[in-house]
Parts: C-alpha cells; sequence; structure tokens
C-alpha cells in the first residue's frame, strides 16, 4: 500500500529501514545529534571543581567538567597527542588536571596544555592550541546541554523554543524552578529499540488505554487516546478523586512554591528535540534524556527532580517515583516488541499513524529534512 492508498483518516509512518539501518543511525548521529543542543548532565551532579561526566553525543565522547573557576566546560574525550581517550570511566574527579594514561600530556580544567614529557624542550608549542577541544556548552533548567557544532545553532530557538510551542509561553516552566530542584531518584534504563520509536510513543497517547491502568486512572482523559502534547498550552487534568501524581493517586507533596492556580492538578508533558522529555506536575518535575547507542539500542536516564526540602528531609518519593517507573518499563516494553518488525517485510513501506497521532507526522517530516540536509 502506498500514500496514495491511504485514507483520509490515515497517514503514513517511516520507512521500516529508518529504525534497523545502520547508515540511517549514522546520518542522524552526524546531522541531528553532533549538530543540536544535546542534553548532556544535570549539573548538580559535578558539584564541585575537577568533578567530570562522560558522555556520548553523536559519534564523539564529550567530557563535561567543572573547572577551576566554577563554571562548567566541556571537551572532546581526546588527546591532541595521539588520540588516546583521556577518561574511559563514566565519571569521576581528578585533583586539578587531566593526565592521558598513554604519554602523560595533561591538561587543566580549562582544557589548557599544562604539562608533557620534555615539553620545556618544545618552545614552538602552543599550549592553548595543542589543549583539549572545546565544546561549547548552555545551562537550562538545571542541565547542561552542548553542541558539536562549530557554530551551534540558536538556544533560545532550538530548546527554549520548543518548550513556548508546547506551553504557549517560556515563563510557564519557569515556574517550575527545575534548576533549583533536587534528583529524589534517577534510573537508568536499557532500551532495546530505536530511539524514534521511543519518541513516537511519548508523543502519542492512543497506546494509554491499553498498556498504562496506573497512568490513565490518575490522567482519565488519556484513555481517551489524545496525548497532551497534542495541544499547546494544555495539560491533562488530574481524576477528581486522585490527590496527587503517585501510583495510587494518594497524596504527594506540597506543590513548587511557583506554581500557579492554572497548573496545580495539572500534567504537561513536551518533546524537546532531539533526545529530552520534560514531565511537569504540581509537586515534581520528571526529567528523560536519551543516549541513542545504535539503530535497535537507546539508553534512557529518567531524573525524579523534588524540591531540595523533600529530598534532605528523607521523605518517602517512592509512590510519586513508581507511577513514571511503570510508565516507562510499560512504554519501553511496547517499543521493544515494535523493533524486531521494522525489519519485516510488512513494515518495508512503514506503518499508519490514525488521527491522533497525525502530529508525529511533522516529527517525521522533521527528521528526513534534518537528513537530506
Amino acid at each position: 500500500m502506498t500514500t496514495t492508498d491511504l485514507p483520509a483518516s490515515l497517514i503514513s509512518t517511516l520507512p521500516g529501514h529508518y529504525y534497523t539501518d545502520p547508515a540511517v543511525f549514522s546520518l542522524e548521529q552526524a546531522r541531528i545529534f553532533e549538530t543540536m543542543w544535546f542534553c548532556a548532565v544535570r549539573s548538580a551532579d559535578l558539584p564541585t571543581p575537577g568533578k567530570f561526566r562522560k558522555v556520548q553525543v553523536g559519534r564523539e565522547s564529550v567530557l563535561v567538567v567543572r573547572s577551576r573557576d566554577g563554571e562548567l566546560r566541556a571537551f572532546l574525550n581526546i588527546c591532541r597527542h595521539r588520540g588516546a581517550q583521556i577518561c574511559t570511566e563514566d565519571s569521576g574527579e581528578v585533583r586539578r588536571a587531566f593526565q592521558c594514561p598513554y604519554h602523560a600530556w595533561t591538561y587543566d580544567l580549562e582544557g589548557k596544555l599544562i604539562a608533557a614529557p620534555n615539553l620545556t624542550k618544545m618552545p614552538d608549542i602552543d599550549r592553548v592550541r595543542y589543549g583539549l577541544v572545546p565544546v561549547h556548552l548552555r545551562e537550562w533548567l538545571g542541565y547542561a546541554w552542548v553542541s558539536l557544532a562549530e557554530e551551534p545553532p540558536s538556544f533560545e530557538h532550538e530548546v527554549m523554543g520548543t518548550i513556548t510551542d508546547r506551553l504557549g509561553d517560556l515563563e510557564s516552566i519557569d515556574h517550575y524552578e527545575l534548576d533549583s530542584l533536587t534528583v529524589g531518584r534517577r534510573i537508568t534504563y536499557d532500551v532495546k529499540a530505536n530511539w524514534k520509536l521511543i519518541i513516537e510513543n511519548f508523543m502519542e497517547c492512543y497506546h494509554c488505554a491499553t498498556i498504562h491502568p496506573e497512568l490513565t486512572e490518575v490522567l482519565p482523559e488519556f484513555a481517551d487516546g489524545y496525548a497532551a502534547q497534542f495541544y499547546v498550552g494544555h495539560g491533562a487534568e488530574f481524576g477528581e478523586d486522585v490527590q496527587g501524581f503517585t501510583v495510587d493517586g494518594s497524596e504527594g507533596f506540597d506543590k513548587l512554591p511557583g506554581i500557579d492556580e492554572d497548573q496545580d492538578r495539572r500534567y504537561y508533558a513536551i518533546t524537546v528535540r532531539p533526545t529530552v522529555f520534560v514531565n511537569l506536575v504540581p509537586d515534581h518535575v520528571i526529567f528523560h534524556r536519551m543516549f541513542p547507542v545504535s539503530a535497535d539500542r537507546t539508553i534512557v536516564e529518567c531524573d525524579w527532580l523534588y524540591t531540595r526540602e523533600v529530598v534532605e528531609s528523607g521523605k518517602d518519593v517512592s509512590r510519586s517515583v513508581e507511577l513514571f517507573h511503570r510508565v516507562n518499563e510499560q512504554d519501553f516494553e511496547a517499543c521493544e516488541r515494535t523493533q524486531p518488525a521494522m525489519s519485516s517485510r510488512a513494515y518495508v513501506n512503514g506503518g499508519v499513524l490514525v488521527p491522533s497521532e497525525h502530529h508525529i507526522g511533522e516529527f517525521h517530516d522533521w527528521l528526513r529534512q534534518r537528513l537530506s540536509h
């Protein structure tokens, strides 16, 4: 069946090879992950100078580090001498400098080359030019976002603008004060599915009545199949008997200080391309970051963010964590169930989207446009 054969209610998805072909994934790395703003790390995870985290952005290994002046900086994780990786561990702390374990070229936390065997006998070496290669970094919502592009795209347009497009204005997300919140729980999921299947799943709620009984109990409108993201500024309303965004609908915590009356008892979901999901509820925020590994594998790191008072007092966050943890497991199982079929002859021309999923077609158009440049 071709797109011209479809009834008006249906539009086509991407063909199956977009989810399985390593060549497509390589294009995505080069033209999406390595050119856009990529959310790398929670800023508070690197509280003191020398704390670092290694993240994979497209085909590049990137070090994000707290420098001596208290600022976050990012560099390619590559020694300028012979190309060895500076750090192989995912995270850690150095006292004052990074040292390549191969030939001991040493770089300070601002990336400058400060020492190497016989370096004093090579006075013509520019220690800044032969320092670590810097990566553009912006902090927003309490996270460090990096861009590998030589000239990064407008952060205001590509990241902040996405929030505005979804909520209707930028001020609405400021009410949640994400940068002041604290990670109450972090769960990392290893999902055996293409990153786009996860994006598409998050964008629609046609599946919600089928696989999310706990979520539709809390947010009854989701049982009708229309995701909150379908409407600008719309937040899904809690059910009448629901007290909080918890696995059993029981009471959560005091609402975040900046939440206004219109945002109370509502859930907002936002997709920030390419790899971030933001979920806003009155007393906490759930923040997903995806790290695509291959055409059929994606690491998803999910943070549950609460006020500092909730976390430091040791209050039990398990009921609110459990709700979206179940949603995650249900969603990722569905994506893993779908991934093998992407290489089937039945999906060579793709599948179809029903009316409540038609907005996913815009995501597919965006993806094709990015890959064609």
